[in-house]
C-alpha cells in the first residue's frame, strides 16, 4: 500500500509538471548571464504567469535573426528578444514574425508605431574610456587620425557592431569608405560580441571600446567606480531601440502575448537600467536609478529609419570589409 500512494504521488507530481506551459525565448548572450537581466526577468514573469520561462542565450543580437531565418517555422521559440530597427525591417520580410499589439506609453525619443516588434530598452552607442584619458577623440575623424586603439564588434554578429556602421553612415554618407580607411588601423581586433569586445577593455588590450553612454553607469552604480567615461561625439550618436517579437509558428501564442505586455509594464522595465545598463522604454514609476543623471547627453541624436538601415546595410559591410581587409 505505501509503495503504491508513492507511485501515484509520483505520478500525480509528473503530471502537473507536465502541464505547465512553457514559453521559450531567444536572446543574446548577456541578456542571460548571472548579470544581466534575465533571472530577475524569470523570476518575475513566473510568478504570474504559472509557466516555465525558458530563456536562450544565442549569440549577440544580430546572430538572433540568422538562427530563427535557419529554424524558420519549426524554430522552438516563442519570442525573440534582442534585434533592435538595424533588423526589424530583415525580421519582418522573413513572414516568420506575427503581429504584437502591444500598447504602452513609451518614453523613447522617438515614436513608435511597429506592429511587428515592441521596444525594451534604448541607448546611445558610444565609444567608452578611462576617464583619465589624456587625448579622447571628439570625432570619427580625430579618431581615426589618432592612435588610439580600439576594439569593436562584427556587425554580422552583433548589433553593436551593425551600429557603429550605421553610425558611421549616417554622419557621413558617401564619405563613410574614407572614415573607415582612417578608422582601419586604430582597430585592435573585432569580436563576435559586446561582451569579448567589453572585456578586452577591461584588461587594457584597447583604449575604448564600442559600448553605450550608459555603459559608465555599471560601473559607478554597481562597483562605485567613476573611472569610466563615454566619449561625446561632436557628429552625434547613433541610437539604439531594442525590440521583441513574437514567432507566428509559436505553440504558446497566448503566453507570448502575456510576456510581451509584461515586458512593457513596470516589473520588467525597472530591472533594466541596473542590469542590461540602458534606458527603459517605458520610465518605471521610481524613475531612473541615482547615477544616470551624471551620463552625457549626445548633442544630436542619429537614427536612419528601419528601411533606410536595411538598404544601405550591404554597402555600408562592404565597406567596413574593404577597409579592415588592406
Amino acid at each position: 500500500m505505501k509503495y503504491s500512494v508513492f507511485a501515484a504521488a509520483i505520478l500525480s507530481a509528473s503530471a502537473a509538471y507536465a502541464e505547465t506551459p512553457e514559453l521559450t525565448v531567444y536572446t543574446y548572450d548577456s541578456f542571460v548571464s548571472d548579470w544581466g537581466p534575465g533571472p530577475a526577468v524569470e523570476k518575475a514573469f513566473e510568478a504570474q504567469c504559472g509557466c516555465d520561462l525558458k530563456l536562450i542565450g544565442a549569440g549577440d543580437g544580430a546572430a538572433l535573426l540568422a538562427r530563427v531565418k535557419l529554424e524558420g517555422a519549426r524554430s522552438q521559440a516563442d519570442v525573440v528578444l534582442g534585434l533592435d530597427t538595424n533588423l526589424t525591417a530583415a525580421a519582418a520580410a522573413t513572414g516568420l514574425f506575427a503581429e504584437h499589439g502591444v500598447q504602452a506609453e513609451y518614453s523613447l525619443p522617438v515614436a513608435w508605431e511597429d506592429a511587428y516588434f515592441a521596444p525594451y530598452d534604448w541607448g546611445y552607442f558610444a565609444f567608452v574610456h578611462n576617464a583619465d584619458a589624456v587625448s579622447v577623440p571628439t570625432d570619427f575623424k580625430a579618431l581615426g587620425a589618432s592612435d588610439v586603439k580600439i576594439v569593436i564588434q562584427d556587425p554580422r554578429s552583433s548589433t553593436p557592431g551593425l551600429g557603429l556602421l550605421m553610425w558611421v553612415k549616417a554622419a557621413y554618407g558617401d564619405e563613410a569608405p574614407a572614415i573607415w580607411a582612417d578608422l582601419a588601423d586604430n582597430v585592435v581586433t573585432v569580436t563576435k560580441g559586446w561582451s569579448e569586445a567589453y572585456g578586452m577593455f577591461l584588461e587594457g588590450e584597447a583604449d575604448m571600446v564600442l559600448s553605450y553612454t550608459t555603459s559608465p553607469a555599471y560601473h559607478l552604480i554597481a562597483e562605485d567606480d567613476s573611472s569610466k567615461a563615454a566619449a561625446v561625439f561632436d557628429e552625434g550618436h547613433y541610437m539604439q531601440v531594442e525590440v521583441a517579437g513574437k514567432l507566428a509558428a509559436s505553440n504558446q501564442p497566448e503566453l507570448a502575448d502575456q510576456f510581451l505586455a509584461f515586458m512593457v509594464s513596470d516589473a520588467f522595465q525597472s530591472i533594466i537600467p541596473t542590469t542590461n545598463w540602458m534606458y527603459p522604454a517605458v520610465t518605471p514609476a521610481d524613475g531612473l536609478p541615482t547615477g544616470f543623471e551624471t551620463l552625457v547627453q549626445p548633442g544630436k541624436s542619429l537614427l536612419l529609419a528601419e528601411d533606410e538601415a536595411a538598404a544601405v546595410r550591404d554597402a555600408a559591410l562592404d565597406e567596413w570589409l574593404t577597409a579592415l581587409s588592406q
